[in-house]
Parts: structure tokens; sequence; C-alpha cells
């Protein structure tokens, strides 16, 4: 991987794009399409592997709190990664953190993300 480079939100892959939208929208479905079938997500210290597990994180992140999502930054790392920070308010504990969503890319769909602060 080399240094990020600060893009604007509109240059990241339409893969990610609708990820994002579907995935703020809450429709499991459409996020679950932006996915490889061995895809692997990792959110709060939790691992989900392929598409069942990777469902099951989609249909459960973020239910038991009310929130906005805002995409504050992205960046290209390479042809394969790219980075969208998001900063989410809302009544959770601490009530304010960014996160940035990792992807890697296989072709046109998601293999891995990682999401973090």
């Amino acid at each position: 991987m080399t240094a990020p480079t600060s893009i604007p939100p509109t240059e990241l892959p339409a893969t990610i794009r609708g990820y994002l939208a579907a995935h703020e929208a809450r429709d499991v479905d459409a996020a679950l399409r932006a996915f490889t079938p061995a895809a692997v997500v990792v959110d709060d210290g939790t691992t989900y592997r392929g598409t069942e597990e990777v469902r099951r994180f989609l249909s459960r992140a973020g239910t038991g709190y009310r929130y906005t999502t805002e995409l504050l930054a992205a960046e290209r790392v390479d042809g394969t990664h790219w980075v969208a920070t998001h900063r989410l308010e809302g009544d959770f504990p601490g009530g304010v953190v960014d996160l940035a969503y990792r992807f890697t890319m296989a072709g046109d769909l998601v293999a891995e993300l990682v999401i973090a602060p």
C-alpha cells in the first residue's frame, strides 16, 4: 500500500458509494450486494466472515442507538484500498465518534471492510 491521497467522495468506487448509502438507509439487501461471498467485516472488535455473518452485521449495526452520519473525508490508498471517514453523532456512549471505513476491493466488490476510530 502507498500513502493515502485525499479525494472527493464522488471519486470513491461506485460499489463503495452504493454500500455507504445502503448502510445509512439500513437497506441490508442492497448493502450486502456490495460484498464478495467470502467478505470479511471487522467492527467494534468483532469479525464477520462470509455472506450470512456479514448479513448479521448489517442487520444489527447501530440498531440500539439513534445517530446521524456525516461523510468527512475520502481517500484512495491504491487501486484496491479506499478509506471513507464518517462522523457519527447520537445517543450512544460518548455521543460523537469519527470512524474510518477501510475498504479492500476484489474487482468491483468489497472483500474486506474494517471499521475503527
